[in-house]
């Protein structure tokens, strides 16, 4: 069981709230539309501003436990409670989110210059709703409340795909819906076998009360374990269950992409975590070679379809796949170090993608396409275009100094620790997409100058493209602080895949990580910050 440290403030509750009346006030104000993209921009800086202030001033880096928590009752017949709170995992994941949004909505400027302003304060109003429901899912601590918000989450996507997006919009947007209902159908059997199958300790629904406390036979586990792992796997995406986004991302717009498979589809990466595993210690254990051996098809397949693709956005949508199955074999792997690299990989796959669909977006608004067979020295023509998807492709193939480097290389040496094989097999993965980035560069913008005129970026895009490359500097030369963060929730969660979830067998499990962790920092940037964030861990699961 997990412990909660409750906030003397209702910071989470109030970045929700304010997003959905923003989201609101679009709608229903109509002065407030002339001015949508403005007033959402200036909204969405606020909602991370008060994040960043609500996390600096009440959250300590160096415990495990939930915290900035707030717990209303909702269902007391259901044991359901209108319950926030995060941990280090939780912190990352929607610092991702509120940072990725306001650059979205700047980006999104160009992409919608010329429009009717209720089409643009629908398109903004959607975007707000979307960062609410968001945070609301990376701060449930109620498994009911995280269902309600996951199903949610498809009606403002559903919107941003099928009114916003391209010829094929519309059935783009229905695949999209079908998946996401069937993953959250498949979960929900989950969710109500956790109801009826086992009596629930005292707090109901709330993870911290479930994880590593759930009294059902080991079959009953490990279909529940599996009917959650499906849901969230859908949404990851792995192979097999992958084929919607890749027809998603071709008929979304830019921006949608770089929500959806920047921080949406990280909800299944995140659910793994913060509830397969800890709901399900022993379905886990004996799942997770299986799983891995998904993960790695998943690096293999991704990258060799995207090496395939002649469409920009299905091939990055591939090199998600790919990346997506790194995050899920450091997850699986048993490693903390792993399982850190993991959740750093999230976090640095969320920019260096985001940064990729932005600057392919913006090539397409001039070049009318977003096929490499319509392209060929634009190099010349848009080099700072150029430069951007260079660095960001870059960082999506691990270059280090870059964001991809320290998790890809965290995952690697984690899994090495426990599973050669399949480690040995991953880092082929590594090898593919230096072709898929490399060869589509070298197609788009090296060559004959082409007959075309065109702008390179404007004020717009450069500040977006700035900030992204920052972020991506950041994570790849000073990571430290987002790997202290994470750490301690790395090492709790890593403690539910040892064999045994008792003290006497946690214990040698802490100190084979914190062992490991150590060993880390110095092939990676010499600093000790790892080891000594493994050591903060460790006072934090006493």
């Amino acid at each position: 069981m997990q412990s909660v440290n409750e906030a003397a403030f209702p910071w989470l509750s109030l970045l929700i709230v304010v997003a959905v009346l923003a989201a609101l006030a679009l709608w229903l104000v109509r002065p407030l539309r002339k001015m949508a993209l403005p007033f959402g921009l200036a909204v969405s800086l606020a909602i991370l501003v008060v994040f960043l202030t609500a996390v600096t001033t009440g959250f300590d880096i160096g415990s495990a436990e939930y915290q900035l928590a707030e717990t209303y009752s909702w269902i007391p017949q259901l044991g359901v409670s209108l319950a926030w709170g995060i941990n280090g995992i939780g912190v990352v994941m929607i610092g991702l989110a509120t940072f990725l949004v306001p650059v979205v909505l700047l980006a999104s400027g160009n992409e919608f210059r010329g429009e009717n302003e209720n089409r643009v304060a629908g398109y903004v109003g959607w975007i707000l709703f979307l960062e609410a429901i968001m945070i609301g899912i990376f701060a449930s601590r109620d498994i009911f409340l995280f269902y309600v918000l996951f199903e949610l989450m498809i009606l403002p996507m559903y919107f941003l795909i099928g009114r916003y997006g391209g010829e094929k919009r519309h059935r783009a947007a229905i695949k999209f819906v079908i998946y996401s209902l069937v993953g959250g159908l498949i979960m929900l059997v989950g969710v109500i076998a956790l109801m009826v199958a086992s009596p629930l300790p005292e707090g109901g629904l709330l993870v911290e009360n479930i994880s590593g406390a759930l009294a059902v036979s080991d079959t009953a586990q490990m279909w529940i374990f599996l009917s959650f792992f499906i849901g969230f796997a859908i949404k990851a995406p792995m192979f097999p269950l992958h084929t919607w986004l890749p027809d998603t991302t071709e008929q979304a717009p830019a921006g949608t992409s770089t929500l959806l498979v920047g921080v949406l589809d990280k909800i299944g990466t995140y659910g793994m975590i913060a509830f397969c595993v800890p709901f399900f210690p022993d379905a886990a254990q004996r799942a997770a070679t299986p799983i891995m051996i998904l993960a790695v098809i998943s690096i293999l397949w991704g990258g060799f379809m995207a090496i395939t693709s002649q469409h920009l956005m299905r091939l990055i949508a591939y090199t998600s796949v790919s990346h997506f199955g790194f995050m899920v074999l450091g997850i699986f792997s048993g490693s903390s170090v792993a399982m850190t690299g993991a959740i750093l990989y999230m976090v640095a796959h969320g920019v260096a993608t985001g940064a990729l669909f932005l600057t392919v977006g913006s090539l397409r608004r001039r070049g009318s396409s977003y096929m490499i067979s319509d392209y060929g020295g634009w190099q010349r023509v848009t080099p700072l275009i150029a430069g951007v998807f260079l660095v960001a492709g870059l960082a999506s193939i691990a270059l280090p100094g870059l964001s991809g480097f320290i998790p890809e290389y965290l995952i690697l040496i984690g899994t090495y620790s426990v599973n050669v094989p399949l480690a040995t097999i991953a880092v082929f993965g590594v090898i593919l997409a230096a072709v898929y980035i490399l060869w589509p560069y070298q197609r788009v913008f090296t060559g004959p100058r082409p007959s075309i005129e065109v702008n390179d970026m404007d004020g717009a895009e450069k500040t977006v493209s700035a900030v992204l490359i920052a972020a991506m500097l950041f994570l790849g030369l000073g990571p430290a602080p987002v790997i202290d963060t994470i750490t301690p929730a790395a090492e709790m969660t890593t403690v539910y895949l040892s064999e045994e979830i008792s003290a006497d067998a946690k214990a040698p499990q802490e100190t084979n990580t914190r062992e490991t962790v150590a060993a880390a920092p110095a092939h990676v940037d010499g600093t000790g910050s790892i080891a000594w964030s493994a050591a903060t861990a460790e006072g934090s699961m006493k």
